[in-house]
């Protein structure tokens, strides 16, 4: 998820988009780029690793004045943070330059295509390729050079691209990743974010799926990858810079719970073909480690536990390999016996949890073959590992975990689906179910959001409960965790998650009509049983609210409320029963006054032990 922004005008673009990577640094911070049109026709690009004031430091008191330019901060997933592959990223001719948020799948076959025709491409990113494409199809208007550019591209982007002998003229397009274009008088603009340029503009053109936009100062043209013409209408924003950074939303928590299905495709990409065939080309070097284990540690702090323990039981039962949770701040000082047959899986969203690097370091000396699975490249996580999966997910910059969460499920099933392929353990008909079923999850996420407009009404209803227990079994039971988690979290009212069958153990005793039990009754091999824990509560007082399966003809019988989610994989339920959780946490904290971007005594990532 990285930030763009793009003008063409009258004024200084240099000052406006400087400015505009300002209001987008949140959305990326791994380097900062610039390119600039200078009033001799000259292109300068400035790119620097870091932050984007190393990109203010390199380019002070020799920005060129220039009234057309594009910007960008990034956030990684190709290629490491570093001078080199920040963008913009430009062609062979030194004319092209091109910016881009998203990933291209099909990236390794372009890049090799491109190679083989004689192009040089120097960075790591699947970005370059792009502009390379663009060349090639340049016959003196970019329009048409980057519509067909992109019939050849597969996966998500949002990009816009400059070409120094087209003076005004910007092209931008998008699929599956937002961009608009904002317009005021003789200038224009382009933008990942209405953040970006909302000092300067508040109307809008909100580009949709497909489309190609043709921006010059007086004006925009949008069309479709095939040049069919497009009409798209302007709207006026009422929102204050502030809240453009938060996409209009009340809290980035709030913004990034509706950026789940998002972060989901993204995370996805290049991992599911279209016909359901599941890949992790990051891992093809471990095939052979994959086929010789004899078992799995996880090892993962906080809500990356509660996703590992669906890891942990999708590699268990697709495989027959023991397979366990261990927490990172635990490992250590009771440590399984690890040996090169041991295959350890470190997870941690910033990839810089100390509880979770010293264990890792620690399994690495005992011989053990790492796999991190992480959100930020480049951080401490990575350099521990014999191999990466990257979550894809784009910042995060509320506190309490959201789409982190969903997306380190999915890249843990992914990643258990190429262990049991490697051991051929998982069968054609098995994994077109699951690949079936990932591709299909981006939407049933979003059809969870949609459904869960009554979430609010019902947080502000039981806001004044002394206690919440959620419970599950099986793939729900880490639902119930990170449910209750969240609660805990953001609204500072207590809450268990329990693993249902163990209620009559002893947590029994705390449910009365004070305290609610949250029940995740998805569809599954253990429904029957879970519904009998809910009747256990039923009996004591308590109100049960239950996440349930659309369908479901009999929930609404043992519950006094129901949240509703689509039908999916019973390894990937997880994923869609946290979403009114999360919600229900975020209303129940707004309602009580809490802080919920940035709770009491809580860090983003904790970096000591």
């Amino acid at each position: 998820m990285c930030g763009i922004v793009g003008y063409t005008g009258p004024r200084e673009a240099g000052p406006i988009l400087i400015e505009g990577l300002k209001r987008l640094e949140y959305r990326g911070y791994d380097s900062a780029g610039i390119a600039l049109v200078d009033e001799a026709g000259d292109l300068f690009v400035e790119k620097r690793a870091g932050k984007l004031a190393n990109l203010q430091t390199a380019i002070a008191d020799r920005t060129p004045h220039a009234a057309i330019g594009l910007a960008h901060t990034r956030w990684a997933t190709h290629g490491r943070p570093n001078d080199l592959n920040a963008h913009p990223h430009q062609d062979c001719t030194g004319d092209i330059t091109v910016i881009h948020n998203g990933i291209i799948e099909n990236f390794r076959e372009l890049r090799d295509g491109l190679e083989a025709r004689g192009h040089t491409l120097t960075s790591e990113t699947d970005t370059e390729a792009i502009a390379h494409l663009v060349e090639e199809a340049y016959r003196g208007d970019l329009a048409d050079a980057v519509r067909a550019a992109l019939r050849q591209l597969q996966g998500a982007y949002a990009l816009v691209v400059m070409h120094k002998g087209e003076i005004s003229r910007l092209v931008g397009a998008r699929e599956n990743v937002p961009l608009i274009v904002g317009r005021n008088g003789e200038e224009s603009f382009i933008a990942s974010d209405v953040a970006a340029i909302l000092a300067h503009t508040d109307r809008v053109v909100f580009l949709e799926e497909g489309d190609v936009a043709d921006v010059r100062p007086t004006g925009v043209e949008v069309t479709d990858v095939h040049g069919v013409r497009r009409e798209r209408a302007e709207t006026r924003i009422d929102w204050s810079p502030e809240a453009a950074e938060k996409g209009g939303y009340d809290h980035f928590m709030l913004k990034e719970i509706h950026e789940q299905p998002d972060a989901l495709r993204q995370s996805l990409a290049g991992r599911v073909t279209s016909a359901g065939r599941i890949m992790a080309p990051e891992l093809d070097d471990l095939a052979e480690v994959f086929r010789r284990v004899t078992r799995v540690e996880l090892v993962a702090c906080g809500t990356a536990s509660y996703a590992s323990l669906v890891g942990a039981a999708a590699i268990q039962d697709w495989t027959g390999l023991p397979a366990r949770v261990t927490v990172g701040s635990e490992f250590r000082y009771a440590p399984p016996p690890l040996d090169a047959d041991t295959l350890v899986i470190a997870v941690t969203q910033s990839g810089e949890t100390a509880d979770t690097i010293a264990p890792t370091r620690w399994a690495r000396e005992q011989g053990s073959p790492i796999v991190a699975v992480t959100n930020t490249v480049g951080s401490a996580i990575t350099r521990e590992a014999d191999a990466v999966m990257f979550l894809q997910a784009g910042p995060e910059i509320a506190v309490a975990a959201s789409k982190t969460f969903v997306t380190q499920v999915t890249t843990l099933v992914v990643l258990a689906a190429a262990i049991a392929k490697a051991r051929g353990a998982l069968g054609a008909e098995q994994e077109l179910e699951l690949g079936h079923a990932l591709r299909a999850l981006p939407g049933a996420a979003a059809r969870t959001l949609e459904a869960s407009t009554g979430v609010a009404r019902l947080a502000r209803r039981y806001v004044n409960s002394r206690g919440f227990m959620f419970i599950g079994r099986g793939y729900t039971l880490p639902g119930a965790l990170e449910g209750a988690l969240k609660l805990k979290e953001v609204s500072y009212i207590h809450a268990e998650g329990y693993a249902a069958g163990e209620l009559k153990h002893g947590p029994i005793s705390l449910l009365d009509a004070e305290c609610p039990l949250v029940a995740i009754a998805t569809r599954s091999r253990v429904y029957d049983k879970l519904i009998s824990n809910v009747m256990e509560g039923r009996a004591r007082d308590a109100k049960v609210i239950a996440v349930a399966t659309e369908g479901d003809p009999q929930i609404e019988r043992f519950a006094d409320d129901v949240l509703w989610v689509p039908d999916t994989h019973e390894a990937l339920s997880p994923v869609l029963a946290v979403i009114p959780l999360q919600l229900f946490a975020y209303y129940t904290a707004v309602a009580r006054g809490t802080d919920v971007d940035q709770p009491r005594n809580l860090a983003k990532s904790v970096t000591v032990e």
